[in-house]
């Protein structure tokens, strides 16, 4: 992508996302991502309803009449996008690519993570850790992630989320929410991996599919090229048992996936390339409120 063609695209992006952030995502990101948890800010005299267990003795004594410990939550949370760019990720057929789709998702729960205070990082996978971003605040850095989410350049084709999350476990030390943003196009096992990752960290799993890869067309003979094996066969898509296999091959998919973050406790949502990803992103965030 040319220089000025990529500055107009994270331009257009930052405007829209960061508007969400801002208008939507605020309050609900503030709630479903908790931080570390409550430290002392000061004292004030006691009001009806205050918890007894609050109360302040020495400055109790000292002015003869009750006053509580106020605490605030320590909000400063570090967040990691984790992100599948294996050569699956450029496709889509009705409305963008998932690669597209990732790369919004990714900008909007930046910017409302810099809107919190938040740290945010990035590290991107396909079957290798492709790029890894560290941790920081600022506008400035939000917008070289999105520069790099819309110009990088994967040096394998290939997907290996179970090395991914190992990955996370052991080069991030302190406990963070991590955003794992895939397709999830990927034979391996990595249910313990992520169970693992979760335990340490706070996962929450994004899958973006679109809809032609969960319901094939009735067009006839198509061609169907594997973006990262680079296999190409041609199937006859007016066979109706085919299309009714393909379905079932795919509901058994998404059932499996749907398991594996049952088993290893993860909060997920699947979003079509052809949906809104808003709304989805809205119902995970009051999920977990």
């Amino acid at each position: 992508m040319e220089t000025s063609e990529l500055l107009k695209r994270v331009r257009q992006i930052e405007i829209k996302t960061r508007g969400l952030s801002s208008n939507i995502f605020a309050g609900q990101y503030h709630s479903a991502f908790k931080g570390r948890g409550m430290s002392f800010a000061e004292v004030r005299e006691y009001q009806f309803g205050d918890d007894v267990r609050d109360i302040d003795w020495n400055v109790t004594a000292r002015y003869n009449r009750p006053y509580v410990k106020v605490y605030e939550e320590e909000r400063e949370l570090t967040v990691m996008l984790l992100i599948d760019v294996s050569n699956s990720l450029d496709f889509g057929t009705i409305k963008q690519l998932k690669k597209e789709m990732v790369t919004e998702i990714a900008a909007t729960l930046a910017f409302s993570a810099i809107q919190n205070n938040d740290k945010i990082g990035v590290i991107f996978f396909s079957d290798r850790i492709e790029k890894f971003i560290p941790p920081k605040k600022g506008r400035k850095h939000i917008l070289y992630i999105i520069r790099e989410l819309l110009d990088f350049k994967a040096e394998s084709k290939h997907t290996d989320i179970k090395m991914a999350l190992e990955y996370l476990t052991n080069a991030i030390k302190k406990r963070c929410t991590t955003f794992l943003l895939s397709d999830f196009i990927d034979e391996g096992d990595y249910k313990d991996a992520l169970t693992i990752a979760n335990r340490k960290h706070d996962v929450v799993a994004i899958q973006v599919y679109d809809r032609r890869v969960a319901d094939l067309p009735d067009i006839g003979l198509m061609k169907v090229h594997d973006a990262e094996t680079g296999e190409e066969l041609w199937i006859d898509t007016s066979s109706k048992s085919l299309r009714k296999a393909h379905q079932v091959w795919w509901a058994s998919q998404e059932g499996k996936l749907k398991d594996v973050f049952t088993k290893s406790n993860v909060d997920a949502v699947s979003i079509r390339t052809d949906q809104d990803y808003v709304k989805a992103l809205m119902s995970l965030f009051a999920k977990r409120s």
